[in-house]
């Protein structure tokens, strides 16, 4: 399938530059662009994870059940004597 796309300069001379540093013409940058994109999207919604930008396996992590709560330590910590950013 052909269809053209319009860029603003900047954009494009960038993807030119990487294009050349990678040793790709810029239409297979494009491709491999939209190719991982429209999969990433694909994935979250048929998944229904949200869109975290976290790999699906990490957002559907529900944690390990032998392993106490990381909150758990908190009770441990040391209160500032005063306020550290002043």
């Amino acid at each position: 399938m052909h269809f053209n796309i319009y860029l603003d300069d900047e954009t494009g001379f960038r993807l030119k530059s990487l294009a050349e540093a990678e040793g790709e013409s810029r239409n297979a940058l494009i491709r491999r662009a939209l190719k991982e994109w429209i999969e990433f999207h694909s994935d979250s919604k048929s998944s229904g994870a949200e869109k975290s930008g976290w790999p699906q396996e990490v957002a559907a992590f529900q944690g390990m059940p032998d392993m106490e709560p990381f909150e758990s330590h908190r009770r441990n910590l040391i209160h500032p004597a005063g306020d550290p950013l002043a």
